[in-house]
């Protein structure tokens, strides 16, 4: 039996969509009829379509899907029930109802004898390499449910660390996005009718300060859509030629790790994923050679993950793994001097999970003092803007009034 989705319309006149079984796309459709469903189209569920459905589709396991979907089938599978089942059962789940179809799909290759890993990774592209690797060992060695708890918690630790990134960055954003927009209005518009309104009053020369700030005035009405222009052209021939030519992308990536502050904190998350990824990695009973290269690509940089590429060829002819993470620069500070203590100790993984809590600490000091200076220095500057505009505009008023006492 195969799984397909329908849409059609019933007695009444009413849209309906779904999901129904059978042997084939025509039995399908006769089964529908028998409901009193008029099938307007009927497909393989999980099927990519074109245009908005298929946009949805693809936003419908993303990581927290995937983090319940993970949850909620460990629960299930430690209750006893058959892979098939709990499946089945998580189709009718309230919170994963968007992606039922893709669990369709993969309940029906799970019933034709594919493993988990390989029938969610096919119906769902979004399912990291990584995440293929921990159900496939959870398969192998029987301890699936408990795989699939440290899968999701991994997941879910990985998502709030995107969300403090980007709540760290929301504030100077709208800082600067505020300045910019005061600048074009001051020095587009209200410092020059301000000017023009005192030269006809007055036969003085505006004072310097007035003349600069209508010069930059100027220059930026000018300059700020030309340079929006070149910036969007040059973001969308940038991210064709990282796609086109991964060297160009690696040595992007590395230059990054050498900006002032922007790279202190890159290689914090790096260092803090890595750890995380190979801990669980580890104790799902992933080899060393198949690890590095998965916590190299769960970094996030193109440069760690070709690094770590070429150093699980060096584990695999017998290094260890303390100096293959010494050979990966953004890594290279403090991670080794926990994978060496977890080699000689014999409790890697504890000491990688150990390792991943001090980074998260690193981190979390790091985005707390970064802000701490960074917003009233924003603050600061705008401020000091704001009083050359005021100064530009009240100089010429206090030189009119001198020349009229």
């Amino acid at each position: 039996m195969r799984t397909f989705s329908y849409k059609g319309y019933d007695s009444a006149g009413a849209v309906r969509r779904g999901l129904i079984e059978a042997l084939d796309l025509k039995e399908a459709r006769d089964r529908l009829m028998t409901r009193g469903i008029l099938p307007e189209s009927v497909e393989a569920a999980g099927r990519e379509a074109a245009g908005h459905r298929a946009w949805t589709r693809s936003q419908s396991f993303n990581v927290d899907a995937r983090v319940a979907f993970y949850q909620e089938l460990g629960v299930l599978l430690t209750a006893g029930l058959p892979l098939v089942n709990a499946l089945e059962i998580l189709m009718e789940s309230p919170e994963l109802g968007v992606s039922a179809e893709r669990l369709a799909r993969v309940r029906d290759q799970v019933k034709e004898g594919a493993s988990l890993a390989a029938a969610l990774s096919q119906a769902a592209p979004e399912v990291h390499a990584f995440e293929k690797a921990i159900l496939e060992v959870g398969e192998r060695s029987g301890g699936l449910d408990g795989m699939l708890e440290r899968l999701a918690q991994f997941l879910d630790e990985q998502k709030q660390l995107r969300e403090r990134i980007v709540s760290a960055l929301i504030y100077p954003s709208i800082i600067m996005v505020f300045a910019l927009l005061v600048a074009v209005v001051m020095l587009g518009f209200v410092v020059p009718s301000a000017a023009a309104v005192l030269a006809e009053h007055s036969k003085e020369p505006l004072p310097a300060l007035t003349r600069y700030m209508m010069l930059a005035g100027r220059i930026l009405l000018w300059t700020l859509p030309v340079a929006i222009l070149a910036g969007m052209i040059g973001w969308v021939n940038l991210r064709k030629r990282m796609a086109k030519d991964p060297a160009f992308h690696a040595g992007l990536d590395r230059f990054c790790f050498r900006i002032p502050l922007v790279g202190r904190g890159y290689r914090l998350v790096a260092n803090l994923r890595c750890a995380r990824t190979l801990a669980i990695l580890l104790k799902g009973g992933v080899g060393l050679v198949e690890a590095l290269p998965l916590a190299g690509r769960s970094t996030g940089s193109v440069w760690i993950a070709a690094l770590m590429e070429n150093e699980a060829e060096a584990v695999r002819h017998g290094a260890s793994l303390a100096d293959a993470i010494r050979r990966v620069p953004p890594l290279a500070v403090s991670l080794p001097a926990w994978i060496q203590a977890g080699e000689a100790s014999g409790a890697l993984e504890k000491l990688l999970n150990t390792a991943g809590d001090a980074f998260q600490h690193q981190w979390n000091r790091f985005a707390a003092r970064t802000l701490s200076w960074l917003e009233p220095a924003l603050i600061l500057l705008i401020g000091l803007f704001v009083l050359l505009v005021t100064l530009s505009v009240l100089l010429p008023i206090i030189s009119m009034n001198r020349m009229l006492g």
